[in-house]
């Protein structure tokens, strides 16, 4: 990584992956984090971790990140259609105190559902939940901060991420159902290691005003991605229901994530990041988190 200083917005799994690639290329790592003790993966590192709660912006401190670059990867509060955490970092910076960079890690939610249509970068957001609003809400945060205070505001638009300890084995072993193949909608991919390494990418090569599609570029199916884990774990594949029932027997999050349909295009990210996947398909990614 060509950046000296990475400042960590939210430290969770993806956060600490980073930080550690970061740290191997001799940057300079600070972490804000409401929790110290749930830097459990940062432990043991040179990262500088420095605690405030995005939730309560009069108690954030006032970090001084000239110069630096900054990664956002805190998730927006649950309700409502805005990402007050997001509002409350940006107002928590001091003019003369900005990074040379931000980027944003958004989510594929924010196009909503599409159909059988490929997405690209230059489709319009239109996003169904409240958790896609608040995304694009974010989104629009920074871009028009970037604008204001000179900052290049770089998105990523990640689709679902799996990876070691990243696997729903709670769902599985529970027994829960999947929405009937021929209904469910499209979905895509990246394995959390990619991600941590298009991260770093984009703060490198990324410039202002960029979005990238993140995804491995392979598109299938909720229930393709349950079917696999379970046949690589040798466990019974997990029951089907129809749309008319999946409703009254799902949550409303995975419903959601089971009928919404998205065929992500990921050329943009693979061109002008430079990345060359390290698993570019779900078999090949499982086998490295299972």
């Amino acid at each position: 990584m060509n950046c000296k200083n990475l400042y960590l917005i939210g430290c969770g799994d993806i956060g600490a992956r980073v930080a550690r690639l970061a740290l191997d290329s001799h940057s300079a790592v600070t972490a804000l984090s409401r929790h110290m003790s749930k830097c459990a993966g940062l432990q043991g590192t040179a990262t500088a971790l420095v605690q405030g709660d995005l939730d309560d912006g009069d108690a954030l401190p006032h970090l001084d990140m000239s110069g630096g670059a900054v990664l956002y990867t805190a998730p927006p509060p649950g309700g409502g259609i805005t990402d007050t955490r997001a509002r409350n970092f940006l107002a928590s910076i001091k003019r003369g105190c900005e990074p040379a960079k931000l980027v944003y890690v958004s989510t594929a939610s924010i196009y909503g559902d599409c159909g059988d249509e490929l997405i690209t970068e230059e489709r319009p957001a239109n996003p169904g939940s409240h958790a896609g609003k608040r995304r694009l809400d974010a989104e629009n945060c920074f871009r028009d901060w970037g604008k204001q205070r000179g900052v290049a505001i770089v998105i990523l638009r990640v689709a679902g991420i799996y990876g070691p300890g990243r696997i729903p084995m709670d769902r599985i072993l529970g027994g829960h159902p999947l929405l009937a193949e021929a209904e469910a909608g499209f979905s895509n991919r990246i394995h959390a290691d990619d991600l941590a390494r298009i991260c770093l990418a984009a703060i490198d090569r990324g410039d202002d005003g960029d979005i990238f599609n993140v995804c491995d570029g392979e598109t299938s199916t909720m229930t393709d991605y349950f079917n696999a884990i379970t046949d690589h774990l040798g466990l019974p594949r997990l029951p089907q229901v129809p749309l008319s029932e999946a409703r009254g027997v799902m949550t409303p999050l995975m419903f959601g994530y089971m009928t919404e349909s998205r065929r992500i295009d990921n050329s943009r990210m693979l061109t002008k990041l430079g990345i060359r996947l390290i698993y570019p398909t779900l078999q090949e990614g499982l086998k490295a988190s299972l």
